[in-house]
């Protein structure tokens, strides 16, 4: 990987295109309205970004529309599809370090998890789903000889994608991946504070051989853009990653205009359970960690909540303490930082809200919890570790999406399970014990998405992602299930003379 001062040197090179992407072009917004993109370790800003509202939302589906009934990609053959979408990984891969490097400066994610983790997970990604676009199997229903009855399978028509700023480039291909293979159009809005890597992706889509109007990237505000596209009559499906509030609003827009299909993968208060008969209490702090910190704690399956028994507390927080001071905080572009900086002002300052309430409510802050490199300008802040945390607390309770772990002691496993599912969410819980036995039964009573045993995890690309209760609606990302959910199955009914 290259040195601080090289990321630097490539970061003032960059010449940053802010325009949308609609129709197979960079473009303006309609109005010519622009807003800043701001690097989140510096304050200041980069680049400024196309302002687009419901007339550019209207052109991108004007565009999906047409290119979805032409059939130029809805009926391309499924193997031409797959070439195509092939191309834009290896596209991805060869661009990787100018996409890790926007990533980095525009989230204020660290350089070394832009380029070693969520650029190449997105190309495989993107790979993985293609690979999959001629290998899916239509049906024919047992009905009887007198009749011909096929089950199949074809894309629902112009697909909208809202996305979060936490990983751009990552989710853009959990949703555009199952969408564009199965034959759809896509309209994407990137989150306003990461549009750079998606913007790139859209060109190297159209480089890839992508059809101009299949793929278009509208910028911009969730009261603009975003509710537009929410709103929008011509839009079939709406793909949403991020709060659930504001995913509450796209079932809103949904009932009030087309009925337009809504998949939501939301937030998440994600217990790490460790059962009394853990031995290598090294492993689980190490994981702990990367459960609780990792991305700055800005991800829907955190594990903030650890359950832990009296017996291991004293024991796993102070082993998780001397884990966490390997975790450097500092500048995005230095290759030996772990922990960036947090995405705007607004998000750091209810972080540290959080972090005051806490104190207030009696917990006890061990370590961190405060902000940091200030004379920066950017939105540092300590991961934070709290003990004597109960589950009524507002830490215990509510998604900070921001570097905080709390320990609340339980008495027997019964009370484990209990506090574990005493939430909201339910989208990813990860369970810690050497007993084969306890694994399964304890994993079966957790109500979550995924729940990781002995590790701390999200599965792979074959494995559905998304929640139970107010972490998800709808569907799952990621897997062969990702398919089904931008189609429409169809019946059809030949009677045989």
């Amino acid at each position: 990987m290259a040195t601080y001062q090289e990321w630097k040197q490539r970061a003032q090179a960059l010449r940053l295109d802010g325009r949308a992407f609609i129709a197979g072009q960079r473009c303006s917004a309609a109005s010519n309205e622009t807003f800043d993109t701001l690097n989140p370790s510096t304050g200041k800003a980069l680049a400024d970004i196309a302002k687009c509202d419901a007339k550019d939302v209207d052109r991108a589906v004007v565009a999906a529309r047409d290119a979805f009934e032409s059939g130029v990609w809805s009926k391309a053959t499924p193997a031409a599809r797959k070439a195509v979408l092939l191309r834009l990984a290896q596209l991805i891969d060869d661009n990787a370090e100018e996409l890790a490097l926007l990533e980095a400066l525009e989230a204020g994610k660290p350089i070394s998890e832009c380029l070693g983790l969520d650029i190449p997970e997105s190309a495989a990604c993107i790979r993985w789903h293609a690979e999959a676009t001629d290998k899916r199997y239509d049906a024919l229903s047992p009905s009887g000889p007198s009749v011909v009855s096929m089950i199949t399978r074809e894309p629902i028509g112009v697909v909208g994608a809202v996305l979060p700023w936490n990983f751009p480039a990552l989710m853009l291909a959990w949703k555009i991946g199952p969408a564009l293979s199965v034959g759809n159009s896509v309209i994407v809005k990137p989150a306003e504070q990461t549009s750079l890597s998606t913007l790139r992706i859209a060109d190297l889509a159209l480089e890839a051989g992508v059809p101009a109007g299949v793929f278009s990237v509208v910028t911009g505000f969730g009261e603009g853009a975003g509710q537009a596209i929410g709103q929008h009559a011509d839009i079939d499906l709406v793909a949403f990653t991020g709060s659930t509030e504001t995913g509450k609003r796209f079932l809103r827009y949904s009932a009030d205009t087309n009925l337009k299909r809504v998949v939501l993968e939301c937030g998440g208060k994600n217990p790490q359970v460790v059962l009394p008969d853990v031995a290598n209490l090294d492993a689980v702090a190490e994981n702990a960690v990367a459960a609780a910190f990792w991305n700055m704690g800005e991800n829907c399956s955190a594990g903030s909540r650890i359950l832990v028994p009296s017996s291991s507390k004293a024991e796993l927080l102070q082993k998780v303490q001397a884990v966490l001071e390997g975790w450097k905080t500092g500048d995005p572009l230095d290759p030996e930082v772990k922990l960036g900086s947090l995405i705007e002002r607004p998000h750091y300052d209810k972080v540290l809200a959080h972090i005051e309430k806490a104190k207030a409510e009696g917990a006890r802050l061990v370590c961190g919890g405060k902000a940091t490199l200030t004379e920066s300008g950017g939105w540092f802040v300590e991961p934070a570790i709290f003990d004597n945390v109960t589950p009524d607390m507002s830490i215990a309770r509510e998604e900070v999406f921001g570097p905080v772990l709390c320990f609340i002691e339980y008495g027997d496993v019964e009370e484990a399970v209990q506090i574990a599912n005493d939430t909201c969410y339910g989208l990813a819980a990860s369970l810690w014990t050497d007993n084969v036995n306890q694994a399964h039964k304890i994993a079966a009573r957790i109500r979550a998405g995924t729940v990781t045993v002995n590790c701390f995890g999200e599965g792979d690309l074959s494995t559905p992602f998304g929640g139970f209760k107010q972490s998800g609606f709808g569907g799952r990302d990621k897997s062969i299930y990702a398919h089904d959910q931008y189609c429409e199955l169809k019946t059809t009914w030949l009677k045989l003379d």
